[in-house]
């Protein structure tokens, strides 16, 4: 019997931004818990919850300071006790955020560690002594700007802290730091969750001896947005004590059944280290940014997926096109498509066509874009702080939208980001049931694939069609798929050999003879007949 997460979709709910039930203008669980039967009809199989947990929120929530517990503001631990319940009733499994490599300088174990050098938690975090001249133990910087190094008077010493001040990193050398992580998964896992994501499963560990980390030979030598990219990161992350951490994590898991998957937050061979923490015994699946980027063409989605399966037979992927932390696809390729719409179901198709498991962010079934926020508008402290470029992260975190009313149908209060009349026109009400729509595609697609051995557990075999058009087999045990994608806004036509007629949710393709015509941004699958050609 296949593991239910191998091929399955998992759909992100951010939970500040999917549904306000108590008026106060965020998200809480019971809106959530409420929404719960759109997600089951849309198809998905799991639900993966950005986090709920106590926290001042400097960072949204990625700054926990009670993990065992749920903020006020998303409600209690009987709403999402009542959320679990549901989802299991509905069919959903329940994927919950755990951001574990650094807690909130307002943790009980952070206090602790900060009043002395010497007391029980005086290692439960990375401290470490000035240079002779005062200055930090190394050059490591923040991936929000400045040092990774802040000054504590109490002890006389730098924390380390790959993001804000107010988020330092636990000491993961120290193994009660990971007793107590693993702690914090039992007490989920017992409260009866599918699995956890993993937020930057890289950053766990760090040099010990704190080396200075190289300049990245593939910087530009002037300064970009945001200086973190102008080092290579060999020392501050991706230590190799990570992976025996994982086998730990997964050896608890294993004990519940649960599934995981982990965020990769690297942008040097991102794929490869996908592969290497989901070898086995580790954990269950992985994403990165790779796909996350500007570019939108044959050879990269050919490259990236190659490379992977090349470098980890046996590892797992999960590909997701976008998240909370980045650009929405459809405006980030939006020179690519014939039209918002026509953009929005191709790339719906074409990533639940790839091999591995998929993740959707919350509104991209509708064809949602980035919201243009003004800098008073900005919630996000890495937007603020590197305003204007990069952007930040509060765009593509503004609220789902459910119908055309005030504020979307989110809440009756103003919501705390913007709900603009660009996102407005994309609703669920809008949508659903409309043929044609983007949210009916994403109904459709998934049904599609969900019904296909060959989409959810085949092997992929890359065809030589020229750009625009990526051409790929899916093949399982007696069924085979050829999947066709015009990825340009310009017609183009092929000639097919040793297949059936067209199958599934086409779009802007048509067949006369072996000439299949592919318009802007069309959609093909054929079922496999014979042997495969695809020739221009």
């Amino acid at each position: 019997m296949r593991e239910w997460w191998r091929g399955s979709v998992t759909y992100q709910v951010y939970p500040r931004s999917f549904q306000d039930d108590n008026g106060d203008g965020v998200g809480d669980l019971p809106g959530i818990t409420r929404r719960l039967p759109y997600l089951a009809d849309l198809g998905v199989d799991a639900v993966w919850l950005s986090p709920f947990f106590r926290s001042p929120m400097k960072d949204m929530g990625y700054d926990v300071s009670d993990y065992c517990d749920v903020d006020p503001v998303f409600g209690t631990l009987a709403d999402f006790a009542g959320l679990v319940a549901r989802a299991h009733d509905l069919g959903l499994k329940i994927i919950i955020d755990q951001v574990l490599s650094h807690s909130s300088d307002q943790h009980p174990a952070f206090a602790e560690s900060r009043a002395q050098r010497v007391n029980p938690k005086a290692d439960w975090y990375v401290w470490a002594d000035p240079r002779p001249d005062g200055s930090p133990p190394s050059n490591w910087l923040s991936v929000f700007g400045g040092s990774a190094w802040a000054w504590d008077a109490r002890r006389k010493q730098y924390y380390l802290h790959n993001f804000l001040a107010s988020q330092p990193d636990l000491n993961y050398h120290n193994p009660e730091v990971q007793d107590w992580a693993l702690g914090n998964l039992r007490f989920w896992l017992e409260r009866g969750v599918d699995g956890f994501r993993f937020d930057t499963v890289n950053y766990f560990f760090h040099d010990p001896q704190f080396r200075d980390n190289p300049a990245d030979y593939r910087a530009k030598p002037e300064a970009e947005g945001n200086p973190y990219g102008m080092q290579y990161h060999l020392f501050d992350k991706n230590q190799s004590e990570n992976l025996a951490w994982m086998e730990r994590i997964r050896r608890l898991l294993d004990e519940y059944g649960a599934a995981s998957v982990g965020e990769m937050g690297e942008s040097h061979h991102a794929i490869q280290m996908m592969g290497e923490y989901t070898a086995p015994r580790r954990l269950h699946q992985c994403y990165s940014f790779e796909l996350m980027g500007y570019e939108y063409s044959a050879a990269f989605f050919r490259g990236k997926l190659s490379e992977f399966f090349a470098g980890a037979p046996e590892g797992w992927p999960m590909w997701a096109f976008s998240n909370h932390d980045v650009v929405r696809h459809v405006s980030r390729w939006a020179e690519h498509g014939a039209s918002q719409d026509a953009l929005a179901k191709q790339a719906g198709a074409l990533l639940l066509s790839f091999e591995g498991s998929i993740c959707l962010w919350q509104g991209e079934e509708l064809g949602q874009t980035d919201t243009e926020l003004a800098f008073e508008e900005l919630t996000d402290p890495q937007g603020i702080a590197f305003w204007p470029e990069p952007v930040g992260r509060d765009n593509t975190r503004t609220p789902m939208v459910w119908d055309g009313s005030d504020y979307g149908g989110f809440s009756t209060a103003r919501p705390w980001l913007p709900v603009k009349p660009p996102q407005l026109a994309r609703h669920v009400a809008g949508q659903a049931g409309v043929a044609g729509s983007v949210l009916e595609h994403y109904r459709e697609m998934i049904a599609f694939r969900k019904g296909s051995e060959a989409l959810v557990a085949g092997r992929t075999r890359f065809l030589d069609v020229g750009e625009p058009v990526l051409g790929f087999v899916r093949e399982a045990e007696g069924e085979g798929l050829l999947c066709l994608f015009n990825l340009s806004a310009v017609a183009v036509s092929v000639t097919v050999e040793g297949v059936g007629g067209l199958v599934g949710p086409v779009q802007a393709a048509s067949l006369e003879g072996q000439r299949l015509v592919l318009g802007p941004n069309a959609v093909a699958f054929m079922d496999v007949t014979g042997e495969v050609g695809v020739r221009d």
